[in-house]
């Protein structure tokens, strides 16, 4: 049940994302930092947003795992 819910969620971020970006292809940048990123479009920053924040969600549930005490 669980895989389900989380593949639902992906499937919805992956539609927003869609929409977003064929609403919008107006080219954005990103600015942190003083750093300035080339301009890209809405539709690919929102990709690479939502692919980072999973990596590193996986990472840190991988890694509450290991510490977590045995039994």
């Amino acid at each position: 049940m669980q895989q389900l819910f989380l593949a639902l969620i992906l499937a919805l971020w992956v539609m927003v994302i869609a929409i977003v970006s064929v609403q919008n292809a107006t080219p954005v940048a990103i600015e942190f930092l003083g750093l300035r990123s080339v301009e890209l479009p809405v539709g690919v920053v929102l990709s690479f947003g939502v692919a980072g924040g999973l990596v590193v969600t996986a990472l840190l549930i991988t890694v509450a795992r290991d510490r977590r005490p045995q039994r």
